[in-house]
């Protein structure tokens, strides 16, 4: 590993914290203000991206494994998908929020968190594997050759 780009390395250690803070952020307040799920999940996936293109793919992947990557994608669409169901078992509608509490105000509420939740994992999932396919790739030219 080069040790040259000490600044560069410094302040994405200090960045990558409050990005996944503000992702976080976004996630849960989405129903409130701009943001929600998509939004959440690309900016998660951005302070991955950002400690792969920084240290390494090698070093991200052993922070996030490309298994847990695959794994979270499916479990995001299940929540979705997960959470229509359940409104028709209680029956609703699928993905009727109004029967998902014992009254449709607080229905309406759980099931957005719910569903901007599945949202968010599986778009920050498929951003991170998006990323992980092509930094995988061989260059088809060294460095030394630019």
């Amino acid at each position: 590993m080069m040790r040259h780009h000490v600044i560069l390395r410094v302040i994405t250690k200090v960045l990558i914290g409050p990005i996944i803070l503000f992702a976080f952020y976004v996630q849960f307040h989405g129903d409130y203000s701009p943001g929600g799920g998509f939004q959440a999940g690309v900016i998660f996936a951005v302070a991955f991206i950002l400690h792969g293109l920084v240290f390494g793919l090698s070093t991200v992947q052993k922070v996030m494994p490309p298994k847990w990557v695959h794994k979270l994608i499916a479990l995001g669409l299940l929540i979705y998908a997960g959470t229509g169901f359940a409104g028709l078992f209680m029956g609703g509608q699928f993905l009727e929020y109004n029967v998902l509490a014992h009254d449709p105000i607080h229905g309406q509420h759980n099931g957005i968190l719910i569903i901007e939740l599945g949202v968010g994992m599986t778009v920050a999932a498929v951003m991170i594997a998006i990323y992980y396919a092509f930094a995988a790739r061989p260059p088809r030219i060294s460095d030394e050759e630019w």
